[in-house]
């Protein structure tokens, strides 16, 4: 019996998915899982190649950039944690790399979930414009069914 994959991305409409999936959950008696993608920097800037003297102080900025980055996503994830314990219930959370709709739908076919909910639009708008509705491509992509949440 697979659980449920929630993508976390900060946005009012993550946290309602969240919630919508928690209640499903403590309706089915499905586990819950919440993982938020961690995006280099570079997969949006085209991760040209730095001239080689610059190449040891641009890796740098990348790391540092990936270290912020995996520390708001724990703070996502940690909040999401606290508010599956306001509803009296505990959830698993993760941080995966990469892009998102890729790493998402890979991550709930390689761990057999049943479902992937995900919140109707995103906190990056700016991105959402150059790529598209990430919902919209998640639900395209996912091998499970996808619940996208207004």
């Amino acid at each position: 019996m697979g659980g449920y994959l929630i993508a976390i991305d900060g946005s009012p409409a993550s946290k309602d998915a969240l919630k919508y999936a928690i209640d499903l959950a403590e309706d089915t008696g499905r586990s819950v899982t919440a993982v938020h993608v961690v995006v280099p920097e570079q997969f949006f800037t085209g991760g040209d190649t730095p001239p080689v003297n610059f190449a040891e102080a641009n890796r740098e900025l990348v790391l540092s950039s990936i270290e912020d980055a995996e520390t708001h996503g724990q703070e996502l994830l940690d909040e999401a944690s606290a508010t599956a314990d306001g509803e009296g219930t505990s959830i698993d959370t993760g941080l995966l790399y990469g892009e998102p709709v890729e790493r998402i739908t890979e991550f709930a076919e390689e761990n057999d979930f049943e479902a992937i909910f995900v919140g109707h639009r995103g906190t990056s708008e700016r991105y959402e414009g150059l790529f598209g509705s990430t919902a919209k491509e998640i639900a395209g992509r996912a091998t499970v069914p996808v619940t996208v949440v207004r």
